[in-house]
C-alpha cells in the first residue's frame, strides 16, 4: 500500500473512532486491521475505496456513508425503508394539511422550502380550522433544519427534542422566532414567520416505513407535544444523527454521531411506532381526521 492511501485510510479510522455513535463498543484494533487488510496493494485513493466500504460495514449503523469526490456514494444499508404513497382522500375545510416531503439542496433553497410550508400553512389557515395533518409520510429525510423552521407555525415555539452522543453529551433542536435552532445556534430563518390563528391545534402526524433520518426527526419534534396523536406504520429506524467530515480531496464522510430524542429525552435510535397502526394509506387520513373531529 502506498503511504498516500494509508495516511487517507487512517484519517478515515481516525475519524470513525474519535466521533462514531457505536465508537465506545467497537474494537478499533481488529476494526482497523480488518479495513487496512480489505486494499492492501491500494495505491491511489480511489482504491481505497473498497476498504472504506468495509469500514461503514464494520461501523454497523446503517447510516454513515462516504461521498467520494467523483460524486458516487458508498454507503452499507442495514435495512430497506419504503414508503406506502400518500394515498387520496378529501380533507375537510376544518382540517389545516401540510405535507413535509425530504429535502437536500442549498441554502437558497433551503429557504425557499421552509417558506413554501410557511406559506401553505397561512394559506390553509382560518378561524374554523379544528386540527392540523402534518404528512410526513415518505420523507426520506436529508436536511431536517428547513423541515423544522418550515413546520413551526403548527409545531409551536420552544424545545422540539434533542442529540444525545454515546457519552451522554447533549445538544437540542427547536423553533423559535421563526427559525430552526440547533443549540445556541440559529440555522435558518424563515423570510416571514407565520403565527396560526389558533396557536397550540390538535395535530394528527402521518408516518410510514419510508419516513427516515430527518424525517424521523422531525416526527420526533412532534412527540411528546400536547394534543398530538401519530397515524400510520412504524418509521424506518435511522432515528440518529449525522456530521459531515470533509476531506483534502473534496470527499465528505457523513457520520453517524448521535441519537436523536425527543424533548423529555427519550431516545430512539431506531424505528418509531405510531400511536394508531394503520397501513392502508386512506384510511390513515380518515382516522386521523375522526380523531382530530372528535372533542378534546
Amino acid at each position: 500500500m502506498s503511504l498516500q492511501a494509508r495516511n487517507y485510510l487512517e484519517t478515515v479510522i481516525g475519524l470513525m473512532q474519535a466521533n462514531s455513535i457505536n465508537r465506545l463498543s467497537i474494537n478499533w484494533g481488529s476494526f482497523r486491521s480488518k479495513v487496512l487488510s480489505a486494499t492492501p496493494a491500494a495505491q491511489t485513493i480511489s482504491d481505497t475505496y473498497p476498504a472504506i466500504t468495509e469500514a461503514l460495514r464494520l461501523l454497523g449503523d446503517g447510516h454513515s456513508s462516504f461521498l467520494t469526490a467523483t460524486g458516487s456514494v458508498l454507503f452499507v444499508p442495514t435495512r430497506s425503508c419504503r414508503g406506502t404513497g400518500v394515498g387520496v382522500a378529501t380533507i375537510p375545510a376544518t382540517i389545516g394539511y401540510v405535507r413535509v416531503t425530504s429535502f437536500s439542496g442549498t441554502a437558497e433553497q433551503a429557504l425557499t422550502f421552509a417558506d413554501g410550508l410557511q406559506a401553505t400553512i397561512r394559506a390553509a389557515d382560518h378561524d374554523s380550522i379544528v386540527g392540523w395533518i402534518v404528512d410526513l409520510r415518505s420523507n426520506g429525510g436529508g436536511n431536517m433544519w428547513p423541515m423544522i423552521a418550515g413546520i413551526g407555525p403548527i409545531l409551536g415555539e420552544g424545545l422540539a427534542g434533542y442529540f444525545i452522543s454515546p457519552t451522554g453529551f447533549e445538544t437540542s433542536w427547536e423553533y423559535k422566532s421563526g427559525a430552526s435552532w440547533n443549540g445556541n445556534s440559529r440555522i435558518l430563518s424563515v423570510t416571514t414567520p407565520y403565527t396560526l390563528r389558533k396557536p397550540g391545534p390538535k395535530v394528527a402526524v402521518l408516518s410510514d416505513n419510508g419516513v427516515a433520518s430527518s424525517g424521523e426527526a422531525t416526527l420526533i419534534a412532534f412527540l411528546q407535544r400536547p394534543k398530538t396523536r401519530f397515524f400510520g406504520t412504524a418509521t424506518c429506524g435511522l432515528s440518529t444523527a449525522n456530521q459531515g467530515f470533509t476531506f483534502s480531496d473534496g470527499s465528505l464522510l457523513n457520520l453517524t454521531v448521535a441519537v436523536m430524542a425527543d424533548r423529555t429525552k427519550r431516545k430512539y435510535g431506531d424505528q418509531i411506532t405510531p400511536d394508531d397502526v394503520i397501513t392502508d394509506p386512506t384510511e390513515m387520513v380518515w382516522r386521523a381526521i375522526a380523531w382530530l373531529r372528535a372533542p378534546s
